[in-house]
């Protein structure tokens, strides 16, 4: 038998449901992985909360995108994967398990040094940061201003735009100051004054803003600092992105992503993995919970920013 997350009704954590159900067979085109770790990401709570639109709910939905784990079972027409492939798996539907089905295009190759933890932890901050900061043009000699410089998402943009060159003014509470000065970026605390302090931290101004909170402040404060909307992006109010003129990926935006932005996507992940086998690159891990626990999961994701990735380990 296999364990899964589920949810039946949208509403709070506690909807959230662990039960055992059949181990799956792999389907021709795909794998069965044995997962180790999963990624809990913040769009997982809106989905299940119903913050986020989705489909109504005719049957127990599975939850969770990120994933780590060993192949254990291989489908016909599959060639490029074996039993007893350590991989990571992307945009699966219901990494919240200990087996999940993945097609080929949904596999990495794990590299033996890279931990299970932390292969589980790169999904969607990591490839969403890559790609954000790619489609908004960031590069040697770029000042980017950060919104959210502390969440999973930050402290990979930030690690990616210091390696290309780029300066990063990110936003946080001060309590994470010193870990972002760590990771390479100059940290801006919230609150009145904002723009003021943006500015005597980048007296040459501000080229792009990457927005990952939301907040009138941030919105309103990038308007103020960068006249072309053209180079700000949001990860957080795209269902508004029309209105204010900027560009959004994800965050509600209706509008899906091109192909090369998937592609950016998917990207990420060899990049990444690459750097983390060379010891270049950091993901910070919060906490991790058995799947029994998804419910507090979940409420820790809700609460904030846990000061790096949570994870459920089945």
């Amino acid at each position: 038998m296999a364990t899964v997350v589920q949810y039946e009704r949208f509403g709070g954590p506690e909807v959230l449901e662990v039960v055992e159900v059949p181990t799956p067979d792999a389907p021709p085109g795909a794998v069965v992985v044995a997962v180790k770790a999963a990624g809990v990401n913040p769009i997982d709570a809106k989905l299940r909360s119903g913050a986020r639109a989705s489909s109504e709910i005719t049957e127990p939905r599975r939850v969770g995108s990120d994933a780590a784990g060993v192949v254990v079972d291989v489908g016909d027409r599959v060639s490029d994967w074996s039993i007893g492939d350590e991989v990571v798996v992307r945009n699966a539907d219901g990494a919240y398990a200990s087996h999940v089905v993945a097609r080929e295009d949904q596999l990495v190759r794990k590299p033996a040094s890279v931990s299970w933890e932390v292969a589980a932890a790169i999904g969607v901050p990591v490839s969403t940061a890559y790609q954000a900061l790619r489609s908004l043009g960031v590069t040697d000699g770029t000042t980017l201003l950060l919104h959210g410089g502390s969440g999973s998402v930050g402290r990979a943009a930030i690690q990616f735009a210091h390696r290309w060159g780029a300066t990063v003014i990110a936003t946080a509470a001060e309590n994470n100051h010193e870990r972002l000065r760590e990771l390479g970026a100059i940290p801006v605390a919230y609150g009145g004054g904002l723009a003021d302090r943006i500015r005597a931290a980048a007296p040459g101004g501000i080229d792009r803003v990457l927005d990952a909170v939301g907040t009138g402040e941030a919105l309103e404060t990038s308007f103020e600092l960068v006249a072309d909307r053209d180079h700000i992006g949001t990860l957080v109010v795209g269902a508004r992105a029309a209105e204010l003129g900027i560009h959004a990926w994800s965050g509600g935006n209706p509008v899906p992503l091109t192909a090369e932005e998937r592609r950016l996507r998917a990207e990420a992940y060899d990049v990444v993995l690459d750097l983390l086998e060379r010891g270049e690159f950091q993901i910070d891990i919060a906490r991790s919970f058995p799947l029994a626990e998804v419910a507090e999961a979940h409420r820790l994701v809700e609460g904030g920013h846990p000061g790096g990735k949570v994870l459920l380990i089945p």
